[in-house]
């Protein structure tokens, strides 16, 4: 692999990831940008002890545009994008409209009991390709070994930024789902704090030593694996929250992506891509989904975290999607319309089609 680093014009970082050694990374982005925006602020929620980032200046990031405007396609005459290159395999750069970023600002009291603290971390966009019309669901073996080369790479480098407590790669996939670039993509967060749900499985686990592994082990013991090889099990949790939820835990317990050996990377894309094609078989449609990668914190709970992936979908059944509505949204109380051994026994079908 080659990793080659280089900038754009407003001087925010840009990262290609290669197979090949010759690859020309030379171009230069001619683009007239303005200045990059501070970072968001934080508030604190004394009711729920949590930190929300107010960042005012997404309001105007690029919502859906047309494909011949897609600003994650390589750049052509007459037409430059984030990306300078003519063509790349896998692209990192820090997004034009980040929630946290290490430009600061000024931060003045908020009031209301609420501690007010600088954004202060990184926020990056990875191209999985350059094909505007491809998906993860596409990607050749090899080139799901490089976005994983990526992932780690970027891990272990945002978790070296002062300040940054927790790192978070995620793919967000789908209208439904709230995307505003159709190009394949997906978003590392470097957060300030130590995530809610990375709190709560910490304690969890801190409660009941060997949690992980032990929910790894009932499970591929159980009917609601859909997929596995050597390295890895995909399975239905038997608490699965959304209509269609499934976890990828690698065999071995390792806090983070860094941490996987070459063997463990190279063999996740072959379960993945066949679960995320199997959710696309389910109802003859793309499927909507986030796909959420759980690590540990830079600094705490590291021998107790396990990671793993988080896939999930609002899709309940064609044309009918899971809204988190009353009950989910206000209360965080989850309701599933579909047993989790039935999610199960219908992504086994496609997987196996």
């Amino acid at each position: 692999m080659k990793r080659t680093i280089a900038h754009l014009a407003d001087g925010r970082e840009l990262i290609y990831f290669d197979r090949r050694d010759d690859a020309d990374r030379s171009a230069i982005d001619q683009r007239e940008l303005p200045p990059r925006p501070v970072a968001s602020e934080l508030r604190y929620d004394p009711l729920t002890e949590e930190w929300v980032a107010m960042a005012g200046h997404r309001q105007t990031r690029t919502f859906l545009p047309p494909a011949d405007e897609c600003p994650l396609c390589p750049s052509t005459p007459g037409k430059s994008t984030e990306i300078p290159a003519s063509s790349y395999d896998v692209v990192v750069f820090e997004n034009r409209f980040p929630s946290f970023s290490t430009h600061l600002g000024s931060y003045p009291d908020a009031g209301g009991l609420s501690e007010v603290l600088p954004g202060v971390g990184r926020c990056e966009v990875v191209c999985f390709t350059s094909d505007h019309s491809s998906s993860f669901s596409k990607l050749s073996d090899d080139q799901v070994e490089l976005v994983m080369e990526a992932w780690a790479d970027r891990t272990a480098e945002l978790s070296e930024i002062s300040g940054v407590e927790q790192v978070f790669c995620f793919e967000n996939r789908g209208a439904e789902i709230g995307i505003t670039l159709a190009h394949p993509h997906g978003q590392i967060y470097a957060y300030p704090y130590i995530t809610p749900r990375t709190r709560q499985h910490l304690a969890a686990a801190a409660k009941r030593p060997g949690l992980f592994a032990g929910v790894l082990a009932a499970e591929r013991a159980g009917e609601r694996v859909v997929a596995a090889n050597e390295h890895w099990t995909a399975f239905v949790p038997a608490a699965a929250r959304y209509p269609f939820e499934v976890h990828l835990y690698p065999h071995r317990q390792v806090p983070d992506l860094a941490a996987l050996t070459q063997e463990e990377r190279a063999a996740f894309g072959p379960v993945y891509t066949r679960v995320l094609r199997a959710l696309d078989g389910l109802f003859g449609v793309v499927m909507p989904y986030v796909a959420a990668w759980h690590q540990a914190p830079v600094r705490q709970g590291r021998d107790l975290a396990y990671l793993h992936m988080e896939l999930f979908s609002i899709r309940r059944a064609p044309g009918k999607l899971k809204y988190l509505a009353g009950s989910e949204s206000a209360m965080g109380a989850f309701v599933n319309d579909v047993l989790p051994e039935e999610a199960a026994q219908l992504i086994r079908s496609q997987v196996d089609h």
